[in-house]
């Protein structure tokens, strides 16, 4: 296990950030509860079945449940039982990256991370579903084990709020989607929120994990990390590293900063529709709810949601301040 010292910002959560985690929850449960609610494919899966135990075959045994394989070794009848899949468990994988915290004029990344926890935890709790969390970290991912109740989820929220964005090799976003890929052991759903600004090196573990559970990305952002304005003199800080740039952002750097982010942002989206994992869009500068209320409307009718909406309606006078 890494410090606790080192992967929390503060010891505990305090009375404004738990008052801003409680007015979260009474968004989710008054606001998109009655919009959600439901079996929405690639959201919330619907109930089902998965392969059970063996056992002989008794009069009064539907037939088309027979394991002719199991028969054929035994030379006995057996059927093949079904474990019903309607308690649904559920992970969420969070890149604690440092660009989270880096406060832009519409405020930082990670209130959407948070707003991305909520819904699909309290959406996904009850009915004695199971939630669990996994998180980036240094040197290794924190795995938070699932358990169901809207108290297990107030608990996930606190230390997302908490956690400290800190990841070295070891703990990246990579090796939690391999954390979850040993942890979870039920067909389920996995939720991945990210900005995705790092290196694209996760792609093949989230295919592995695909070939049991369906998956859902959020991906947040910033209109900074989108396009940056030509504002001419600026700093620039990496709040990876914490180096300091000072830069003349004319027209020319902006064209070639929109470029290369549009480069990246298509490389991301392109490995997570080649995944299968539709894609939640949501910006510092936008409604989350209707983001959220627009994404599920999509699915709803059977499409698959790419990001492509991250750049609607960029606001035309941002200024800069950071960039990540």
């Amino acid at each position: 296990m890494t410090p606790a010292g080192r992967q929390r910002r503060d010891d505990r959560v305090d009375a404004s950030s738990r008052a801003a985690l409680n007015q979260l929850e009474l968004l989710v449960t008054r606001r998109l509860d009655g919009v959600l609610a439901g079996d929405h494919r690639g959201l919330l899966p619907g109930p089902g079945t998965e392969p059970g135990e063996a056992r002989a075959y008794e009069p009064g045994d539907d037939v088309r449940t027979m394991d002719w394989s199991v028969t054929a070794r035994t030379t006995v009848p057996h059927i093949r039982q079904t474990i019903a899949d309607r308690e649904l468990e559920t992970w969420i994988v969070v890149d604690l990256t440092p660009s989270l915290d880096v406060q832009g004029r519409h405020g930082d990344k990670r209130r959407l991370v948070e707003a991305a926890v909520a819904t699909v935890g309290f959406l996904s709790a009850g009915g004695g579903s199971r939630v669990g969390l996994v998180l980036t970290g240094d040197g290794r991912p924190r795995v938070l084990r699932a358990a169901g109740g809207r108290d297990h989820v107030r608990r996930l929220l606190e230390e997302v709020s908490r956690s400290a964005p800190e990841i070295t090799p070891g703990g990246t976003l990579r090796d939690c989607l391999y954390a979850v890929r040993n942890t979870a052991r039920r067909h389920g759903l996995v939720v991945v929120v990210s900005d995705f600004l790092s290196e694209i090196d996760w792609e093949r573990s989230l295919r592995v994990l695909g070939t049991r559970h369906e998956f859902l990305a959020v991906h947040v952002a910033d209109p900074l990390d989108i396009t940056l304005p030509a504002v001419g003199a600026a700093l620039l800080q990496d709040p990876a590293t914490g180096e300091v740039l000072e830069l003349e952002v004319d027209d020319t750097l902006a064209a070639d900063y929109r470029r290369a982010a549009a480069e990246h942002r298509d490389s991301v989206h392109t490995a997570l529709r080649r995944c299968g994992a539709p894609v939640l869009a949501l910006r510092t500068d936008r409604d989350w709810i209707r983001d959220v209320i627009d994404f599920v409307g999509v699915r709803r009718q059977g499409g698959l949601p790419t990001g492509e909406n991250v750049e609607r309606d960029l606001p035309d006078d941002e200024t800069a301040g950071e960039a990540s």
